[in-house]
This record gives C-alpha cells, structure tokens and sequence, in this order.
C-alpha cells in the first residue's frame, strides 16, 4: 500500500483498500497545459492528443498532432516548441517533479 492509495477504515476497525488509482492533479495539470498550449496554436483540437507516464519523479509527456499542424507546433527553428518545453518545465518543478515533453505526429 502506497502513501496514495485511499483507505476505508470500518466502524469494527476492519480497514480496507480501494483498488482504483487515485488523480494525480500535478500530471493532470500538465496534460492540462500541453493540450491548451497545442489547441491554441493550431486552432483545433481535432487529432490531438495529450499522454502522460509518470515514473517516481519524472513526468513523460506526449504530444500527439496531426501532420499537417506539425510545423505549427514546433515553429520556426523550434522556438515554439522550446517555449512549450520551458512551461511545461516551469509548471512540473513547482510540484517537486521532473517533466519531459516528446511531440510527435
């Protein structure tokens, strides 16, 4: 049992262990941010996608675009997407975590 998961402690003292995994606010707030960020820029949130793996600090997060709105989201000589990695790293070490954005067509 992790210092996450929910317990349910009984009236006879009995404890039991919710299997579903509890929200992550901080991975869902950069998730959040990412796909913000991306809908904006390309002015549709058709095709997009945001995926996050968390592995004890680290944060993993994918970016998904269509092919055709790849060059909107990295920019020229990927300015747009170092901004984008720079926020993303700015949100993930105000909760004491590591985030790495992959963007992928």
């Amino acid at each position: 049992m992790d210092d996450q998961t929910p317990v349910d402690v009984q009236a006879d003292g009995d404890f039991s262990v919710e299997e579903h995994p509890v929200a992550n606010p901080p991975v869902e707030e950069l998730q959040s941010l990412v796909l913000y960020l991306a809908t904006t820029l390309v002015g549709s949130d058709e095709g997009i996608t945001v995926d996050a793996e968390q592995r004890g600090p680290t944060v993993q997060l994918h970016l998904h675009v269509p092919e055709t709105e790849l060059g909107r989201v990295i920019g020229k000589e990927g300015r747009i997407a170092r901004a984008m990695r720079t926020l993303v790293t700015i949100t993930s070490s105000r909760h004491n975590l590591h985030a790495r954005l992959e963007i992928d067509a």
